[in-house]
């Protein structure tokens, strides 16, 4: 393919250029030069400092009062009727049961499958969304939805607001929010929240290779017991429900008028 459209570069320009009535015709783009010049103009990182700074506060007063949440990760590709997919209704379902509010990355799959189970069941349902150059469409299950410009703004949110964390499965995002999350509850940043893997079949590759992280000494073999690894629903909410009823008791957020904090 790049040698005959070299070929027809050469035949254009050689007629091009014994025929003085047709203008020469590029049809290999010029070359666009990038330059590596390390850190941008202060104006610059003033103004992305700006946006990262909005971005929160566009969070946090959208978020402000939800309630505790429990935030369910996992794949967007996963469609309706998949198991992983009833499986994550199921866990917005009983989610609504403990009256907590189901926050999800706002997308479709696994998400939107949490949102649904959530919504349909009488509890609130609330996502996050990531604005991507593909334009990710919030899933139609959400009382409440909010875009997010920077992927790590979106994490802190999904975060902030929970209290357990559900991992279905997915794919590389779904896995760098799992390891955050559980490096900032080995690191003790934020409490011993619950974290539960849901699906052995699946994650157990990743168990074993982290049984092994153990064994080489890289991490410790405490750090194990901070994630759950199950196929049982009713196991996952029990962990989740034990932890929660023992450790915690919800108080209400007053609203300021003076902020404009309506109910």
């Amino acid at each position: 393919m790049q040698s005959n459209a070299t070929d027809w570069y050469y035949l254009v320009l050689l007629y091009s250029m014994t025929n003085t009535n047709v203008p020469p015709t590029r049809i290999i783009p010029a070359r666009t030069d990038v330059y590596l010049d390390g850190p941008k103009l202060r104006i610059y990182e003033l103004g992305f400092v700006w946006k990262v700074f909005w971005q929160f506060i566009k969070g946090f007063r959208n978020l402000h009062f939800l309630g505790p949440c429990i935030t369910v990760f996992g794949s967007a590709r996963f469609k309706s009727g998949h198991p992983y997919y009833e499986a994550a209704v199921e866990f917005g379902k009983r989610i609504a049961e403990m009256g907590l509010v189901t926050m999800t990355g706002g997308g479709p799959g696994i998400m939107e499958a949490a949102n649904k189970g959530a919504f349909e069941n009488n509890g609130a349902s609330v996502g996050v969304n990531i604005v991507l150059p593909h334009e990710q469409q919030p899933n139609p299950y959400l009382h409440k939805s909010i875009n997010i410009q920077f992927f790590f703004v979106r994490k802190v949110l999904l975060v902030k607001y929970s209290y357990a964390f559900v991992i279905m499965p997915g794919g590389f995002g779904t896995m760098d929010e799992f390891f955050e999350t559980l490096t900032l509850v080995q690191t003790k940043v934020i409490n011993d929240f619950p974290i539960v893997l849901y699906g052995v079949e699946y994650y157990k590759p990743l168990m074993d290779y982290m049984n092994d992280m153990a064994d080489q000494g890289t991490i410790s073999p405490d750090d194990m017991k901070l994630v759950l690894l199950t196929d049982d629903i009713d196991e996952a909410i029990a962990h989740i429900g034990k932890y929660i009823s023992v450790n915690y008791k919800v108080k209400n957020r007053r609203r300021m008028w003076w902020l404009f904090e309506k109910n």
